[in-house]
């Protein structure tokens, strides 16, 4: 065997060894959003929010005793955790990404440079997961769900949510990572004003749900004084796909769940009908078709819509 084909054959061993994918290694599907993770000031009041306004099935949180889960499939939920003395002006903990295999894309990860992830950790309900952070600091967690079943929890108002946004300050750093290293493709952009970027979404690598840069600073209409507590509950957010808003309002009057703060429905300048509702500490939940209704504003459409 020539010299050099033995050196790679070593390195290809070496790197199974250590656990290590090697550097042309296919990476791990991720395929969906798992959960939105986000802090609670009142655990009680989260709870009549996320269980009784929005619907989802409460569990036990196998990440941390203190949490809770509030599922809308058994595949995706809100984690909502005792906010810490320490936890400043944003309510956002992390967000969670659905991969195929946590083991494998941390080690793709970790062959690629990405520094400072958790051990791969297992749920008593199957579920593995390991954590990082993106380029501005922000929790990210990849989790393999132990669960194949996608259907949507009785009583929930949506069983699918569709997309998470958080802010963004600088979009080619962000772009590096989501985009270059991890693969996630555009979906749309748009601004309240043609000569700013507002919104910057890209659909996961291996399906239709989205990221939602919410971009602040130089280039968007939200300028850094905006960002206050209230703000920051307005941006970083999550999307349940809903196929008719007038139906899924009409549902939450009838059956007198419209006891928090709320406004909408409302024509979104993506063309899709949605509706915000926020929690108690103002995260907020909106609600949203999952096609438009009309043409977008600002640009198009560059890839397929979630299904329902």
């Amino acid at each position: 065997m020539p010299m050099f084909r033995k050196l790679a054959a070593l390195g290809l061993i070496a790197a199974t060894m250590i656990g290590a994918a090697p550097p042309d290694a296919v990476r791990p599907p991720i395929t969906g959003i798992s959960h939105l993770a986000v802090y609670a000031t009142d655990m009680a009041a989260s709870d009549h929010f996320y269980r009784v306004v929005l619907g989802a099935r409460k569990g036990a949180d196998p990440e941390d005793p203190a949490g809770v889960r509030y599922y809308f499939s058994p595949r995706q939920f809100v984690e909502v955790l005792p906010a810490p003395k320490d936890h400043g002006p944003s309510m956002l903990a992390h967000v969670g990404y659905i991969t195929a295999d946590a083991a494998k894309l941390r080690a793709w990860l970790t062959v690629r440079g990405v520094r400072d992830l958790t051990p791969v950790q297992r749920g008593q309900g199957g579920d593995q997961w390991f954590g990082g952070r993106d380029p501005e600091g922000n929790q990210v967690q990849f989790v393999q769900p132990g669960s194949a079943a996608t259907a949507a929890e009785k009583g929930a108002i949506s069983g699918r949510i569709i997309h998470v946004g958080h802010v963004v300050h600088d979009r080619a750093k962000q772009d590096g990572f989501y985009r270059t290293l991890l693969g996630f493709r555009p979906y749309w952009f748009g601004a309240f004003h043609a000569d700013k970027v507002d919104w910057v979404s890209q659909q996961l690598p291996d399906g239709r749900d989205w990221l939602e840069y919410m971009m602040v600073g130089e280039g968007s209409d939200v300028t850094l004084d905006k960002v206050d507590a209230r703000q920051l509950g307005v941006l970083n957010h999550l999307s349940l796909g809903v196929v008719n808003m007038q139906a899924a309002v009409t549902t939450l009057y009838r059956e007198n769940r419209l006891s928090s703060r709320h406004d909408g429905p409302q024509m979104g300048l993506d063309g899709k009908w949605q509706a915000n509702f926020y929690d108690p500490d103002g995260t907020r939940v909106e609600l949203m078709e999952f096609k438009p209704a009309t043409k977008p504003c600002c640009s198009p459409f560059t890839a397929e819509s979630p299904d329902p």
